[in-house]
């Protein structure tokens, strides 16, 4: 059964669909409520709540034109971003209090053997949440629709490794992440699996601040290596932690939201909820 945040989620996210395909248009109220099968008035109220501000307003941030701006005003690069460490405020730079613990050779070698794997499903404003974490820390966070996905996923990653449905503490903190106004107030591992390219990118994706955006080109800048924007994007596509290793913040050079690895429509949905966040009245 699913829940009411599932629900909204889902007739938001028929809106969001919609508003992708159709920002340009600047489309009406009553024309996206009818979309997501809601009167305007119901629609509005529905949304305003998940979103913290009004559709139209939401339609400004995850339009072409903001997504411009966001990249042309924002001065400073990742690695400059990362020393401002400006965290006392609303507008803290929340995604640094994260931190990498990558595993040793003998650990990627062995395929996790000696590991034990919490996991749990939760619900958040983007979906339903599959997040699974060792003694050290977060290893995967996925957005689901079958939980068997999601298990698979850790199997194939961790062939070795006993799995067990538990909640822990580092998943307790991963989970705050997604509420409106409470934030970790201390450091969340990371224990991830990758080469050390893959390692390299996450860890600039990291950097990349709240409400902020990125493209390809500027994060093979930032791990200076230049040239090598494509493999950037094929590091991002194998990130395994969604949201707090925020490859939903990086776009295309012309401003275009573009594709991501859990839907496009969920990523404009970060964007946007993210925005209202920092920049919302």
């Amino acid at each position: 059964m699913k829940s009411q945040e599932d629900i909204t989620y889902q007739k938001v996210a028929e809106a969001l669909a919609y508003l992708q395909r159709n920002f340009q248009k600047q489309p009406k109220l009553e024309e996206v409520a009818k979309i997501a099968n809601l009167s305007p008035y119901h629609f509005q109220r529905v949304f305003s709540e998940w979103a913290g501000v009004s559709p139209k307003k939401f339609l400004q941030y995850i339009s072409l034109s903001h997504a411009k701006k966001i990249l042309k005003e924002s001065r400073k690069n990742l690695l400059e971003t990362s020393y401002d460490l400006g965290l006392s405020g609303p507008g803290r730079l929340h995604d640094l209090f994260i931190k990498i613990e990558g595993m040793t050779p003998g650990e990627y070698k062995d395929g996790g053997k000696s590991l034990v794997i919490h996991y749990s499903i939760s619900n958040c404003p983007f979906g339903k949440l599959f997040i699974a974490s060792t003694s050290k820390g977060i290893c995967q966070i996925d957005f689901l629709d079958k939980n068997q996905q999601a298990r698979t996923k850790i199997t194939a990653q961790f062939p070795k490794a006993k799995t067990k449905k538990q909640m822990d503490e580092h998943q307790q903190k991963a989970i705050q992440f997604f509420a409106r106004d409470s934030l970790p107030h201390s450091p969340i591992n990371l224990h991830l699996k990758g080469s050390n390219f893959q390692l390299k990118v996450w860890e600039a994706l990291l950097k990349i601040p709240l409400g902020q955006l990125s493209t390809y080109g500027q994060l093979a800048k930032t791990i200076q290596n230049p040239n090598a924007a494509r493999a950037v994007g094929s590091a991002i596509s194998r990130n395994p932690v969604a949201y707090l290793i925020p490859c939903h913040r990086v776009i295309q050079s012309s401003g275009i939201i573009g594709g991501y690895k859990w839907g496009s429509d969920r990523k404009m949905a970060m964007l946007g909820w993210e925005s209202a966040k920092e920049y919302g009245e």
